[in-house]
């Protein structure tokens, strides 16, 4: 592995062995860069608002994580840290974060250790929201459940937006690496060194470390597989609906610079000292600004060598156990049809606009004869365009340029009906919940399956903490399934274990098999991969 900047960031002395609870005290732990308290939570300890990297505020705005200056005395350790700067946008998610400031870069753990010298597996889990929202006080991610199956759980905070994603020719210049943008993945892979030279004082293994994350968190996931920055520090991998394979793919360095001197442009800036004496608040409004395009992720020379593409496709990623999968309507019809009616004519012309004289191709593999069919198939085709077909391309590409198992599974369960209570609350479109005047009048179709970001509080045990819907029997009977399944990955590298329905290799035999998990959880044979190959084909015209 090579030597890079980001290691440099981290060389202090090693952490003293944990000096966990004595009765009726709260539990401390000795972090290499000071004390730490947190809480005693059942049995359960938190440390929520870790700093592991300096404010990324003045001068450091735009700037790789720096090491955390040390502190003296006992640093509290019981209330989650700021979020990062963000836009409202999606109505699901629920922060307990002290704030939203700049000043964001903390970590929360929920050991069930009682020493620091108990070697868990240990999951650290990634937010989802686009690369623009989320945030790791988000109870659905909550590490409390993940701890009481014998894993040191952690949540991270990363920068977003502009802030997490701005290239800009300026940037590039002033870079030891000569690169710009990927401030958000670099605050990623900063949290996994941290968790190298910590976590063990927590009672946790740095050798089996699983990174996971829904979404923009599973994308994150595939990014830091592919990055020599961190690819080295995990042990296992988990990615809930999306990869860098087509969802949010990363773009070469001129053109992400193209996009943030436009940006400056529109702010007003006449340099990057002009861009970092602006307030945040000014910054993150302007990104709502129509004119202002998404910052991607970007091929920089240094987080990412080459394209993540390249990457998986020499065998350079992480050369780990992958366990992935996406839900059965990670959009609904609409997303396709418009406002189109769904009829098979309609479906047809629409088909027509997409693909030209492909369209035919794409109707054997997502047929629209009759209403009903146009339903599904328009559902099925706007998931997998969204983000099905990018979580296969990774798994597919993993499969066959690495040693390790793949394991994929197709999340079916549907959410219940709202609590009654919920009133005039409707669901969005994925996975939000909207109110208000508009909700009524803006209702979507009722679900067909199981919608994006719906499995995350199954597969992390935290039904309960989401009062919005009238959890069933059968719903805890799926999410005790799924989160077996991720904590016997996270300790084994191999989802199978007592209580669970076996479960193959992807990429064993000659018959591919995938998990559906439902209230029936089985393995089945592989039963749409032409359609993915066909999407593949289509994606290199």
């Amino acid at each position: 592995m090579k030597i890079f900047t980001i290691l440099t960031l981290f060389t202090i002395p090693l952490m003293t062995v944990a000096q966990l609870n004595h009765e009726n005290q709260a539990p401390q732990v000795k972090t290499a860069n000071g004390m730490v308290e947190g809480m005693d939570d059942s049995g359960i300890y938190v440390f929520k608002g870790i700093p592991f990297a300096q404010p990324p505020v003045g001068e450091l705005r735009w700037k790789a994580p720096q090491p955390v200056k040390n502190w003296e005395g006992v640093r509290k350790a019981d209330q989650f840290g700021p979020r990062a700067m963000q836009l409202p946008i999606f109505g699901d998610m629920n922060f307990r974060s002290d704030g939203m400031k700049e000043d964001c870069l903390y970590l929360n753990v929920w050991t069930p250790a009682k020493t620091g010298e108990e070697r868990l597996p240990v999951l650290v889990y990634f937010y989802g929201g686009g690369l623009f929202t989320g945030d790791g006080s988000e109870p659905r991610y909550d590490g409390a459940s993940m701890a009481r199956q014998g894993i040191v759980a952690l949540t991270v905070n990363y920068r977003l937006n502009v802030f997490g994603f701005l290239s800009h020719p300026e940037l590039t210049k002033e870079s030891p690496n000569k690169a710009s943008g990927n401030y958000g993945f670099l605050d990623q892979a900063a949290a996994l060194q941290w968790v190298q030279k910590n976590i063990a004082a927590f009672g946790g293994d740095p050798d089996k470390v699983t990174i996971a994350g829904e979404s923009a968190g599973s994308i994150s996931v595939s990014a830091q597989m592919a990055s020599p920055l961190s690819k080295d520090l995990i042990a296992g991998a988990i990615g809930e609906s999306g990869s860098l394979l087509g969802t949010l793919p990363a773009t070469p360095l001129a053109e992400a610079e193209k996009i943030g001197v436009k940006f400056a442009k529109i702010v007003g800036a006449s340099s990057l000292a002009d861009l970092r004496k602006m307030p945040a608040e000014a910054l993150l409004e302007a990104t709502a600004n129509p004119e202002v395009s998404r910052f991607p992720s970007t091929v920089d020379g240094y987080f990412f060598p080459e394209s993540p593409m390249e990457i998986y496709a020499a065998g350079q990623q992480a050369q780990v156990p992958l366990l992935l999968g996406w839900n059965s309507e990670e959009m609904n019809y609409r997303a396709l049809m418009g406002e189109k009616e769904p009829t098979p004519e309609n479906y047809k012309t629409v088909l027509q606009s997409l693909y030209g004289d492909r369209a035919n191709e794409v109707l054997k593999q997502y047929p629209g004869a009759t209403t009903e069919e146009v339903i599904q198939s328009a559902t099925d085709l706007a998931g997998d365009r969204f983000i099905g077909f990018s979580t296969w391309k990774w798994g597919d590409m993993h499969s066959k340029t690495s040693d390790q198992p793949v394991y994929r599974y197709y999340y079916m369960r549907p959410r219940p009906a709202m609590r009654p209570e919920m009133g005039d609350a409707v669901p969005g479109l994925a996975g939000g919940v909207v109110t208000g005047p508009e909700a009524q009048k803006n209702k979507p179709p009722v679900a067909r399956g199981a919608v994006h970001s719906a499995e995350i509080e199954y597969a992390m045990g935290n039904l309960s903490t989401n009062r919005v819907y009238d959890w069933q029997p059968e719903d805890y009977k799926v999410s005790e399934i799924m989160q077996g399944f991720f904590a016997n990955f996270i300790k084994t590298g191999d989802p199978n274990g007592l209580g669970v329905p076996t479960w193959e290799p992807l990429n064993s035999g000659d018959t591919p098999k995938v998990m559906l998990i439902d209230v029936d959880t089985r393995l089945e044979t592989e039963a749409n991969r032409d359609r993915y190959l066909f999407l593949d084909q289509a994606a290199k015209k």
